[in-house]
């Protein structure tokens, strides 16, 4: 089983790193770009006993404890193979 933890900062927290990225595009030609916000993607190879309700709750838990800043941060997860 799977699980895909999707993190990005939440709207209002500046993102540095994001301006960074967006201006540097808009200096490359690619002036369509408005802006861009840094996020990451966070791959979880879970063990295949756990139902599909413990699977959530566990990565919930990890999201909470560990993955995300839940102050500045948001995220969203996908577990597959359940």
């Amino acid at each position: 089983m799977k699980a895909i933890v999707h993190i990005g900062l939440k709207a209002g927290v500046l993102d540095p790193q994001g301006k960074a990225v967006a201006d540097t595009l808009g200096r490359m030609g690619y002036g369509e770009v408005e802006a861009a916000r840094i996020g990451k993607v966070i791959e979880l190879d879970l063990d295949d006993g756990l139902s599909a309700a413990d699977a959530e709750t566990r990565v919930k838990e990890m999201c909470e404890k560990l993955l995300a800043n839940t102050v500045i941060e948001s995220y969203r997860f996908e577990i597959s193979g359940a």
